[in-house]
């Protein structure tokens, strides 16, 4: 499984594989037990978890460095259930650089969770690559799929009016008697 397909939906626990999108929404299948269903984006938002950053004390970090840090850390896991001075003394441990003050620990909670699911579901948590003949600025990841710019002459009609925006009724001058 790809770490740039896995989402986070809000109202709903655990973590997605994003399988497809649609205008209305995305079909999403769970880690945890496979199950897959339809999500409307209008009662629920999705966040990749390749755009989640976390504060630090000094520049923000992806959610990727804290992965890996827990992944290299010797420190027993605590469980995602734990108390919150647990949790906060085994980030302190593994993440000294985290931000303690704005990163809440409902949100290192998660992190333990999230970082569960992912090794159970043995997906391989590293950032999208960029693509070949891309420089990457400094501190900004790029997805290596390069995405073709929809214009007049290469969109389909219904691409073309959802790019140039829906058509605006223009209003007359009446007459008057």
């Amino acid at each position: 499984m790809i770490y740039n397909k896995i989402v986070s939906v809000t109202g709903l626990g655990g973590l997605y594989e994003l399988v497809s999108s649609k205008a209305d929404g995305g079909i999403v299948r769970s880690l945890e037990d496979k199950s897959t269903k339809f999500v409307s984006n209008r009662i629920h938002s999705f966040s990749h978890l390749e755009s989640i950053e976390v504060f630090t004390t000094k520049d923000n970090s992806n959610l990727v460095d804290v992965f890996n840090a827990m992944k290299e850390s010797k420190e027993a896991k605590p469980d995602a259930k734990a108390d919150t001075k647990a949790i906060k003394a085994y980030f302190e441990k593994v993440y000294p650089d985290m931000d303690f003050e704005r990163v809440y620990a409902s949100d290192m909670k998660k992190m333990v969770k999230w970082y569960e699911i992912l090794v159970n579901a043995e997906v391989e948590i590293k950032l999208t690559e960029h693509a070949e003949g891309e420089e990457a600025i400094e501190g900004e990841e790029k997805p290596a799929v390069v995405e073709k710019k929809v214009t007049a002459k290469t969109a389909t009609p219904k691409a073309a009016a959802i790019k140039s925006g829906p058509a605006k009724k223009i209003n007359s001058p009446r007459k008057m008697a």
